[in-house]
């Protein structure tokens, strides 16, 4: 399959090639995309066009790659278009059991109900029954059950014979798993020495398979620890197994990738304030719910920051320039807040950070915070000096921006170690509601600052 750049001009081509209904130039065309090319050249053109080109592809395993590797908005418009039928027979049917049960919790039960009754592979509709009853962050959601293995009291000769009617499932072998009679995994099978061993063929894989650093993790394994382990050892494929030990499956590298993908626009999402996954052309109720939770924090947490104002009207009357830097007050507090927090969160996402050492992490934090705190201060008290502003509003004002970077230093650390702690997502700790808790904050440490600057 060959590899192009989905550009404008290319896109002008195929829309001019259907408008002129040239059926033979697309038909060609298309089945000789990769699925990833013609995905995204579905993605860019008009949806009726794109349901067009679809019904052209005429291998039903690419057809079920291109499905695979749409955008999510545009794949649930196209199954919906499709009868449950049609999605068992050349979509579920023509890929491997983790994929499909990826498909399939897109749709409703009722649908989904339709399609598994529509698989005319048991044994398949079994596999996808099963992982789709596992958690959705845990490995048993991540893993497949295609995979190699072969029976510790094989020969080589029957080895290789059932390595080829099992390899003929699967597009990339990466390992070949050693079991006993009982299916438990003993330990894995090097290609290499099998087939250039000096063995004969009547040797017996007890002979050349390898037990040793063999890794693997139950199918409740946190999907988080799965890609930890995988990273830490350079694994581009993890065995599954039960309490047991019998091989259940394998998670493979591609599958990880994906679900750290999936992870990383989760975080960036409720680091903006939106808590669930939407798109752009998504409903407008959807897309409101998305984002009315933290902007309703939001607010609230404005109306507390008036009525701290409001507490201190008689400070602003005497010297309405204190005013002035409100703003920056709570922009520096928000902002070191937002840094720290980022950092800690990042830490834990890639286990650099360890939850143990929260003390260490926030004497470490607090040493960063006095020495930024230290610098910005004396900035500004150089400038409001320079400027002519009274001594004691500068003053005030630089005592209470080192304060405040400070404060949410420590606060911005703390807090996402926290929440990790009660098992609640850190990343909310990088959005709106630390930024909202270091403009309240900042905003009493600024005015009681300057109530004792001012003689209050």
């Amino acid at each position: 399959m060959s590899k192009i750049q989905i550009d404008k001009a290319y896109i002008s081509k195929i829309e001019e090639a259907i408008e002129n209904m040239d059926l033979d130039f697309l038909r060609t065309t298309l089945n000789n995309l990769h699925p990833a090319d013609i995905a995204e050249l579905l993605d860019e053109v008009a949806m009726d066009d794109a349901k067009h080109l679809y019904h052209l592809l005429e291998d039903n395993e690419l057809a079920a790659e291109v499905m695979l590797e749409l955008e999510d908005d545009v794949r649930e418009k196209f199954l919906k278009a499709l009868s449950s039928k049609e999605i068992a027979e050349q979509v579920i049917e023509n890929l491997d059991s983790d994929d499909a049960a990826d498909i399939l919790s897109e749709l409703s039960e009722e649908k989904m109900a339709e399609v598994m009754s529509h698989i005319e592979d048991a044994e398949l509709a079994y596999d996808i029954a099963q992982l789709m009853a596992y958690g959705e962050d845990t490995a048993g959601a991540l893993m497949a059950t295609e995979l190699v293995q072969v029976n510790v009291a094989w020969t080589v000769t029957r080895a290789v014979r059932e390595m080829r009617k099992q390899g003929e499932e699967l597009d990339d072998i990466y390992t070949v798993y050693v079991v006993d009679d009982e299916e438990k995994l003993l330990g894995s099978l090097s290609l290499k020495r099998l087939f250039f061993s000096t063995a004969s063929m009547r040797s017996t894989i007890s002979e050349l398979y390898d037990a040793k650093d063999l890794t693997s993790v139950t199918p409740d394994t946190d999907a988080e620890e799965v890609v930890s382990i995988m990273k830490k050892y350079d694994l581009v494929v993890l065995a599954v197994v039960d309490d047991s030990g019998h091989l259940l499956g394998r998670i493979t590298i591609d599958d990880v990738v994906d679900y750290m993908q999936e992870e990383a626009e989760r975080d960036y999402n409720m680091a903006s304030g939106i808590s669930e996954k939407v798109e752009s052309d998504d409903s407008l109720w959807r897309l409101t719910r998305a984002r009315l939770p933290w902007l309703l924090i939001g607010l609230m947490g404005g109306v507390l920051v008036s009525q701290v104002i409001a507490m201190y009207e008689e400070q602003l009357s005497l010297d309405p320039k204190l005013a002035f830097f409100i703003p920056l007050i709570a922009a520096m507090g928000g902002n070191v807040g937002v840094q720290s927090s980022a950092i800690v969160v990042q830490g834990l996402a890639n286990n650099t950070v360890d939850v143990r050492n929260i003390f260490q992490r926030l004497i470490k934090e607090m040493g960063v915070a006095l020495l930024n705190g230290l610098v910005c201060s004396l900035i500004l008290l150089a400038f409001n000096l320079i400027t002519h502003t009274s001594p004691a509003l500068s003053y005030t004002v630089s005592i209470s921006l080192f304060c405040v970077i400070v404060n949410a230093g420590v606060l911005g650390t703390f807090i996402p170690l926290t929440l990790n702690r009660f098992k609640v997502d850190p990343a909310l700790a990088t959005g709106p509601f630390i930024t909202t808790m270091n403009d309240l904050l900042g905003l009493f440490i600024y005015f009681y600052i300057g109530q004792l600057m001012y003689g209050l």
